[in-house]
């Protein structure tokens, strides 16, 4: 059974000091890269959201797992090509460094593709009024 978390700061305390320096790094990224989402759990993980869902990330015994949307990981395919991916996510491996600014990047880019979302939905609501 997952376990339930009820903030960001609880679901890094609950891991051993390296792997809470490496969520910390991943958490202040993300945070730099969209300063107006806002934090949560959700699917058991730490979640920024923007207007819906924005990212997603979680420790695992080897590796960082790193949930842009499908969107994200295709927008930078060539850049993650060194790591273990899927549609939707992307595996940093525990032993190296993070690759921050490439989370940055895609941050960033994640942030406008929701912006825009968000602007269309509004066009739409008031052509609609």
């Amino acid at each position: 059974m997952m376990k339930s978390y009820q903030s960001i700061d609880e679901y890094i305390a609950d891991f051993p000091a390296h792997i809470q320096i490496l969520l910390t790094q991943m958490r202040t990224t993300i945070q730099e890269a969209s300063p107006e989402a806002t934090e949560k759990i959700s699917y058991a993980m730490p979640t920024f959201d923007l207007g819906g869902n924005l990212v997603h990330f979680a420790a695992f015994k080897n590796h960082i797992g790193f949930y842009p949307s499908s969107s994200g990981i295709a927008a930078f395919q060539d850049e993650i090509a060194g790591f273990k991916s899927s549609k939707g996510a992307v595996q940093f491996p525990i032993g190296e460094a993070l690759p921050l600014d490439l989370v940055k990047k895609i941050v960033v880019f994640r942030t406008q593709e929701n912006l825009m979302k968000m602007a269309s939905k509004k066009t739409k609501k008031q052509n609609k009024e």
